[in-house]
């Protein structure tokens, strides 16, 4: 699928599960535009050669600096942002063939894309949090020097 399609595709999933959590409608583009970013993320790093987790942990590091600046940008809740953007990354088809596998008694093949699906869940969960974690830092760090200059 070429870069084009792959765009194409992630904004209107992310924008189509924008509507689904009955986002705002003017919030709806710009959901679609984070998850569109996310996924061009994973999918430049992985093609690049970087592991497909380590590639979903900066994809989904990207949907939430993103979503904590639209958030604080057009006062709108992160979640709304962040939920939208992450779609793209969740790994449902790899959950599906593991499953699919365990029904038709391929063990191997079903504990190995089952484990490939759940370190890809706990990457998005690490990379979002990261994000938060360095974004509590910065503000901390920018109330200590405002108070110091008081």
């Amino acid at each position: 699928m070429s870069i084009i399609e792959q765009l194409v595709t992630s904004f209107i999933a992310s924008a189509g599960f924008g509507i689904i959590f009955n986002v705002p409608k003017e919030s709806l583009l710009k959901c679609g535009f984070v998850g569109m970013v996310g996924w061009i993320a994973y999918i430049l790093l992985s093609n690049g050669g970087i592991d497909i987790v380590l590639a979903t942990v900066i994809a989904s590091f990207i949907v939430a600096v993103i979503s904590q600046y639209f958030a604080k940008t057009y006062k709108t809740p992160i979640i709304i942002f962040t939920v939208a953007g992450i779609i793209p990354l969740v790994p449902g088809g790899l959950a599906y063939d593991a499953m699919r596998n365990f029904v038709e008694n391929d063990y191997n093949m079903a504990i190995n894309l089952a484990a490939k699906a759940f370190m890809i869940s706990g990457s998005i969960a690490m990379g979002l949090v990261f994000s938060e974690a360095i974004n509590q830092a910065i503000r901390k760090s920018k109330h200590r020097l405002t108070r110091t200059l008081r």
